[in-house]
């Protein structure tokens, strides 16, 4: 083993945190806390509010993996921290429902990008190139070559990864910034103003729409998908340089950057569009924060903001593309996949075969999307997944001092039993809650077949990753591997 090609430390805190940052930051951000209005229906004017209560959950969540991955800095961190601290069978079968839940995320993620290069088009005047976007073959098509020109980033290694990632990161932002500046600039008159300029509508009156319990937490739930993603930084640790010193920060960075960037641009579009409207319209269309500020802007600054969401999706795909092929990567390290998918790349030092069955799994996202006509079932499978990952995280963190004093003792965030203990307790009650909100209100939706429900489909991901951590247990014994030996210790470098 020690003869062949390692994975390398070359990701430095400013690539973790790009890393982080644009795992969490997508498109999302236009649509979700929009079309809250539709999906919770008498959440009204508290979006904000409930912003702020889903970012608590995640700030535990996001300290109890800045804690682990301080101790445990290797590839595959969640998987890594979990099944080390907590439980192998949980760390396995946990991170393997991310792992799906992620894929398919990402296959989506290609998928759902072509529409926003369409909306480009068509505010340009180019109907003909719109047209053409929207056909079956062409979106598919391009979807596919997104998604496979960044695993080619990817399998060429860190350098090409943080060459392509970190440039866009800054010109997302700089994108992004346009709908922050532009919702302050402008306020609801404006709004009602154009609005009737442009399609001689009122703005219809707000409703009373008092704080209510119910809606408040199932909307906290929903906003809370917002801040997955800062677990990619974890599933990093064995490349990252510094680990004890860079994860831990660059976890922090990416939950603070991304959290203040999310509520100021909530916070700026309800400033200048009525949640009433939102409300109202919501039942009819999808909205978009493109599309709402487009009665305030020049077609240009339209533009620009569509264009902003487009670079963040794009951005999505190599970050979550390293996070899942790490998570396989240590699956394979430790015996319970075919040690072969753990090689590494001999020139370009990535885990090559790792990163192509990730591929391969989102490439079914995308045909999956095109085939069902609805991507929203692959979006709550991996809430549900990620729910699940982060209680587990601060699980871990309660039992981290009694299963590995000397790893407790190496943990550079939350060093003392009782910051660990207050963290984990308060990070593992919220996510509970979180948890069982999420999934009540997915058993109670009204749909068309059982196997649009998301807490079934995840079950089923759930059993099947039950019976391969048994038949890994059950290859390593025949190979003459004690699995405890195994788990009791991290994996080699």
């Amino acid at each position: 083993m020690s003869e062949r090609p390692a994975l390398r430390r070359r990701l430095g805190l400013l690539g973790l945190t790009a890393t982080g940052i644009c795992a969490m930051l997508g498109a999302a951000i236009n649509l979700i806390p929009i079309m809250v209005q539709r999906n919770v229906p008498g959440i009204g004017p508290h979006v904000l509010s409930a912003y702020f209560f889903a970012a608590v959950p995640a700030l535990f969540a996001a300290l109890a993996y800045a804690s682990l991955s301080s101790a445990m800095p290797r590839a595959g961190g969640s998987y890594v921290h979990v099944s080390r601290s907590l439980s192998p069978y949980w760390g396995f079968v946990a991170s393997f429902s991310q792992w799906f839940g992620l894929s398919i995320a990402i296959g989506v993620v290609s998928y759902v990008l072509v529409p926003f290069l369409r909306d480009i088009a068509d505010a340009l005047g180019w109907a003909g190139t719109a047209a053409a976007l929207d056909s079956g073959p062409l979106r598919v098509g391009l979807a596919l070559a997104f998604l496979w020109s960044f695993v080619i980033v990817n399998l060429r290694g860190l350098g090409a990864y943080q060459i392509t990632l970190i440039p866009m990161m800054f010109l997302m932002f700089a994108l992004g910034s346009v709908v922050i500046v532009a919702g302050f600039a402008h306020d609801q008159a404006d709004f009602a103003a154009a609005l009737l300029a442009r399609d001689g509508q009122a703005v219809p009156p707000a409703p009373d729409a008092p704080f209510r319990l119910g809606p408040f937490l199932a909307a906290a739930a929903l906003l809370f998908s917002s801040f997955i993603g800062f677990d990619s930084i974890a599933q990093a640790g064995g490349e990252a340089r510094r680990p004890g010193r860079n994860l831990p920060i660059a976890t922090g960075l990416a939950v603070l950057i991304v959290g203040a960037f999310y509520l100021l641009f909530t916070a700026a579009v309800y400033h200048a569009i009525p949640w009433s409207f939102m409300a109202q319209e919501a039942q009819l269309r999808d909205l978009t924060a493109p599309g709402l500020l487009g009665y305030l802007l020049p077609v240009g600054w339209t533009v620009a903001i569509v264009a902003g969401a487009a670079v963040a999706l794009i951005n999505d795909l190599p970050a979550m593309l390293l996070s899942v092929s790490r998570l396989v990567y240590a699956w394979a390290a430790d015996g319970i996949f075919p040690r072969r998918i753990a090689s590494v790349h001999q020139r370009f030092r990535t885990p090559h075969i790792a990163l192509l069955v990730s591929g391969l799994m989102a490439t079914a996202g995308i045909v999956g999307s095109h085939l069902a006509g609805d991507f929203f079932l692959g979006i709550d499978i991996l809430v549900t997944s990620m729910l699940v990952n982060f209680l587990l995280m601060c699980l871990s963190l309660l039992t981290l001092a009694r299963r590995s004093p000397e790893r407790a003792a190496a943990t550079r965030v939350l060093r003392g039993r009782i910051p660990r203990r207050v963290v984990g307790v308060a990070g593992t009650g919220l996510l509970a809650l979180f948890l069982v909100v999420h999934i009540h209100k997915d058993l109670a939706a009204e749909v068309d077949a059982w196997y649009f429900h998301s807490t079934w489909v995840w079950a089923i991901v759930m059993t099947a990753a039950s019976a391969i951590f048994l038949r890994g247990s059950v290859r390593m014994r025949r190979r003459g591997t004690d699995p405890d030996e195994v788990f009791r210790e991290l994996p080699r470098e």
